[in-house]
């Protein structure tokens, strides 16, 4: 399952923008302030819509004003979010599916103004529609899973919505006879980001259980002694890895102190004592943390990475964009922002992206579709030096 499109108007920053053709790894660059970020928050938006309701999705990304707060500013109409995603339906090919999210306001409370999920049976022809509801009242696809052959011949279910604030596709992602729903479910419910923090890291969590590395990381020692306990192989390919890059850490173990803490401890082939994470440089801890995030055995479907360069030293970034493209490959998508040439010096033509500000908005560009990038990296320069020298216009380096 991979997305193939983004599409966002009213969003915040993006008043109507639109990216296709998304690769596996993609590398988005650009000043401060114009909307790294907010792309991937369409994300969380999207699974805190699903997990509530859009009000109180609104709420969380834009306080107390919520709708008017996330609506563009000085624009009008609904707020929409279109997702094409290319996942399996138990059919020959995987078969692309759209789905169509417009959130306006009724009598000063938001509501799913229309909500549309369609995909194409055929290799021809018009998409037909799976979902359709506006307003909290809509029709279903009871029998997506029969071998139709014409759109007639589907079985259309009125139903009406608790509210009309309430995601229709959040009651059918739940049923295996929607596989189109469940796709798209399963994508928004497990897309995970990262904003890594070490100071997060480094202190001894009380004793729990976590499979997966959190958004800053705090719960790192539990994901490892859950991986010692239950996944042996990945903690060794773990460090294996990590070896390779941090020279002299041999082992990473964890133990469980008497007060219930749960100690991360790192052996240095050099000494016989092993060193506590406090105690270990802000390098080797995030380096750990990438991999364990990395060599996930559920990886995510798709994962959001925030500025993974701090803390890092710059000859290993390429080295950790070569990780990114091999979680990609494991059936998943790897979006990063960063604002290190030596990460984009690691990036190919195709992958990266930039953001700028025209007119109070933001507008996102694509280095393959610019003749002179791509002339320059054909001729062999690296795109991380391309940046330093000004020609990603209007994302300025600095």
């Amino acid at each position: 399952m991979r997305i193939e499109s983004l599409r966002l108007k009213n969003f915040r920053a993006f008043r109507d923008v639109e990216l296709t053709d998304l690769p596996g790894f993609a590398v988005f660059v650009g000043a401060n302030g114009t909307g790294k970020s907010t792309l991937f928050s369409a994300f969380q938006f999207m699974r805190d819509a699903m997990a509530s309701n859009v009000t109180s999705a609104l709420g969380r990304l834009g306080g107390s004003r919520g709708f008017q707060e996330v609506r563009s500013r000085d624009t009008t109409g609904p707020i929409e979010i279109e997702l094409q995603i290319r996942a399996d339906l138990g059919r020959p090919d995987p078969t692309l599916v759209t789905y169509s999210l417009a959130i306006d306001e009724h009598e000063g409370h938001p509501v799913v103004a229309s909500e549309v999920l369609q995909y194409r049976r055929g290799s021809k022809g018009r998409p037909w529609k799976f979902l359709d509801f506006r307003l909290g009242k809509g029709e279903a696809v009871t029998n997506e899973l029969e071998d139709v052959e014409d759109e007639t011949q589907l079985d259309r279910e009125s139903q009406s919505l608790k509210s009309s604030d309430l995601l229709a596709i959040k009651g059918l992602a739940q049923f295996e006879k929607f596989p189109a729903a469940v796709a798209l479910g399963n994508l928004v419910e497990n897309w995970h980001l990262s904003d890594f923090h070490i100071s997060r890291a480094r202190p001894e969590p009380e004793v729990g259980y976590a499979e997966h590395l959190s958004r800053e990381g705090e719960n790192l020692a539990l994901v490892i002694d859950y991986l010692q306990k239950s996944h042996p192989a990945v903690l060794r390919e773990i460090l294996t890895r990590l070896e390779r890059r941090v020279p002299g850490i041999k082992t990473v173990q964890t133990k469980v102190t008497e007060e219930g803490r749960v100690l991360l401890k790192f052996q240095d082939g050099a000494f016989v004592d092993p060193f506590l994470a406090r105690h270990v440089s802000d390098g080797t801890i995030k380096m750990l943390a990438y991999l364990t995030l990395l060599h996930d055995p559920k990886p995510h479907p798709l994962l959001c990475v925030e500025e993974p360069e701090n803390q890092l030293y710059p000859t290993l970034l390429s080295e950790l964009a070569e990780e990114f493209r091999s979680y990609a490959a494991r059936k998943s998508q790897v979006f990063v922002s960063t604002h290190a040439p030596d990460l984009l010096n690691a990036a190919q033509l195709d992958e990266v992206f930039w953001l700028v500000k025209q007119d109070g908005y933001t507008k996102v560009l694509r280095a393959r579709d610019d003749e002179q990038l791509a002339a320059y990296v054909a001729e062999g320069d690296k795109l991380g030096q391309l940046w330093k020298q000004g020609l990603f216009g209007g994302a300025d380096p600095r």
